[in-house]
């Protein structure tokens, strides 16, 4: 699937998300991403991992703990558009589910590990979805999400979180 969506396919809180991502056919997007990420974050030592660069902030580690959170949430509605479910979704607090993960307590190799498995469960999911499928909308927070939308908010999302950890956490 090429081209990114439209404004009126997602909800305006996520455009922010929706514009970082690169033109390109987007399960390629998707796991060049997981490539680069992996290199980033992998030669990290455990004092890197632990950094926060202000009081109250999340780690390294929670950082990555969360967009693979956000992942699992955001493949979830993409799996839900995509089979035409017409039930309404909603969103979740980041903040409460920071609070009860275990990212903090977790050496960063089980949280790479799981960043990874999540993605590869995400591109299995956008490869198995027929054409059609892509450009199906749902409803989210009361207003139209496409599933194509749906996968440029978890790459985008990504794309964030990396940028900070690259501006704020690595650059010290």
């Amino acid at each position: 699937m090429t081209g990114k969506p439209q404004a009126s396919e997602y909800l305006p809180q996520v455009e922010q998300y929706v514009k970082l991502v690169p033109e390109g056919e987007i399960i390629e997007i998707v796991k060049k991403r997981k490539d680069d990420t992996i290199a980033l974050l992998k030669g990290l030592s455990a004092e890197q991992a632990e950094y926060r660069y202000a009081e109250g902030k999340w780690s390294v580690k929670e950082v990555v703990g969360h967009f693979t959170d956000n992942e699992r949430v955001w493949a979830y509605r993409l799996l839900r558009i995509a089979r035409n479910d017409p039930k309404g979704l909603v969103g979740y607090d980041e903040n409460v589910f920071a609070a009860h993960a275990p990212f903090g307590i977790l050496p960063m190799s089980d949280i790479m590990e799981e960043y990874t498995a999540v993605r590869d469960a995400t591109i299995a999911l956008l490869r198995s979805l027929p054409g059609d499928a892509w450009l199906r909308q749902g409803e989210f927070n009361n207003h139209p999400l496409s599933a194509r939308a749906a996968a440029y908010v978890i790459v985008g999302h990504e794309i964030h979180h990396i940028n900070v950890i690259k501006d704020r956490y690595l650059r010290r």
